[in-house]
């Protein structure tokens, strides 16, 4: 059998409601690996809020910051920070309008008000992983941001994309928005991968359920989207499988012909 690399979202797609990995998906991924194939992850996530489940797996190739810090067999291969002008910018024009800004670079996050509501309801749990610490001048001029959250209404939002045209606004909750480079995606990052590695569009697959995933599904050839994902993600998805809470991935798998 040709080697194909095969993409897994995390939240929503590879962990289940209480963020643990089902043993369903990690025999298939076992399976796959045992095959020969390359096992990936392509996810919003830092890499540092993610380290447990890519030992658990067996995993060291990834795509993080949604597409902005690219890892290929444990060697960074890419890193596209945000201008730190656009930062400071979008931090003070966030703050003048009541709209928590959370940064995020390769060790931490910080936001513009940690202890606000919104900030806590949208990230929840994952915030189990790290302390949330106030954002300073030194930490956006020393440091590189690859990601960005900005909690604010989808109507809110129409003010910092006329604003920002060299970042990307990529709603992911009513009331959040991650805040990328503009043009810097999944897919983009996948694609750091793929090319590197001369991997053929016909042996490349992806899994994902949110909206951040919907480039990725809509430019990867064999795109799977889980049960639980959003109606706009089906749609561009080229299979639909179960639900992550009943064993979506071993399912998809199936579907695509991998197991």
């Amino acid at each position: 059998m040709e080697q194909s690399i095969i993409f897994f979202d995390i939240d929503g797609t590879l962990v289940d409601e209480q963020k643990n990995v089902p043993q369903s998906a990690k025999d298939a991924i076992r399976e796959l690996q045992n095959q020969g194939h390359i096992v990936a992850i392509a996810t919003g996530r830092p890499q540092f809020m993610f380290k447990e489940i890519r030992e658990q797996l067996g995993i060291d190739t990834y795509v993080s910051y949604s597409g902005q810090y690219v890892v290929l067999n444990g060697e960074v291969i890419y890193t596209n920070p945000i201008h730190k002008e656009s930062l400071e910018q979008l931090t003070k024009i966030a703050l003048e309008h009541n709209h928590p800004v959370l940064l995020i670079d390769d060790k931490e996050m910080r936001a513009t008000v940690p202890d606000d509501e919104f900030v806590a309801q949208g990230f929840g749990m994952l915030l189990n992983y790290v302390k949330l610490s106030q954002v300073e001048a030194e930490f956006i001029q020393t440091g590189s941001v690859y990601q960005a959250s900005l909690f604010c209404s989808t109507e809110d939002q129409q003010l910092y994309d006329a604003i920002f045209p060299a970042l990307s606004f990529i709603r992911w909750s009513p009331i959040s928005a991650d805040v990328l480079p503009a043009g810097g995606s999944k897919l983009e990052g996948i694609r750091k991968i793929t090319e590197k590695l001369g991997i053929p569009p016909e042996r490349q697959y992806a899994f994902g359920d949110a909206l951040n995933d919907m480039e990725m599904l809509s430019g990867i050839t064999n795109s799977v989207a889980m049960g639980n994902g959003l109606p706009e993600v089906k749609a561009v998805a080229k299979f639909v499988t179960k639900t992550n809470e009943d064993d979506g991935i071993a399912h998809g798998l199936k579907l695509v012909g991998l197991l």
